[in-house]
């Protein structure tokens, strides 16, 4: 449910919880589109993968953000270059910005929707337990959040929250804690 005054990337995001990737030889229709279309946003490189197997939560994210207009990163299908390319550094979460932490094997890429009542992050991301979902994570787990870039034209513009968007919202998970993020 959209609520009003809602970003429009995390918009996007809640259209496809519950999506998940299918098992086997065969691969998720909708998330073969999302590869498909990567190339089309400015500045994001074009898909070379055209199946789900492949971690997918940069995918997720870059096609929300590109989906809502805003900008794309070239890597976006690597986590951690979410947190190398020059987006605005939040000092704290907020609502709607970009959240980027360390896994074994590689990184995990979400967008901060809330805390639940323990204080835990709750992301909104792909590939959470081979699915979209709202999962919790602790804190500390969490490298650090970003803010994305408005896109004008062709052109990527640093942007900040504002400040209201600190101020995490209680909701609940969809997922659970744990949930494999490869």
């Amino acid at each position: 449910m959209t609520q009003p005054n809602e970003l429009p990337w995390i918009a996007e995001a809640r259209k496809h919880i519950g999506l998940k990737e299918i098992p086997g030889a065969k691969s998720n229709p909708t998330i073969v589109q999302w590869l498909k279309e990567m190339g089309s946003f400015p500045g994001a490189a074009k898909s070379w993968y055209f199946e789900d197997a492949t971690p997918w939560c940069g995918l997720f994210v870059g096609y929300c953000l590109g989906k809502a207009g805003r900008a794309v990163i070239k890597d976006w299908y690597r986590a951690k270059a979410w947190a190398a390319a020059g987006l605005t550094k939040l000092p704290a979460p907020a609502y709607g910005s970009i959240a980027v932490k360390s896994r074994q094997g590689g990184g995990h890429v979400f967008f901060v929707v809330g805390k639940d009542k323990q204080g835990r992050i709750l992301g909104l991301g792909g590939n959470q337990g081979n699915t979209v979902s709202i999962v919790p994570f602790n804190p500390a787990d969490i490298d650090d959040y970003f803010w994305p870039s408005k896109l004008i034209g062709l052109t990527p513009i640093l942007s900040s929250p504002a400040l209201e968007r600190y101020r995490l919202p209680v909701v609940a998970a969809t997922g659970a804690q744990g949930a494999s993020e490869a």
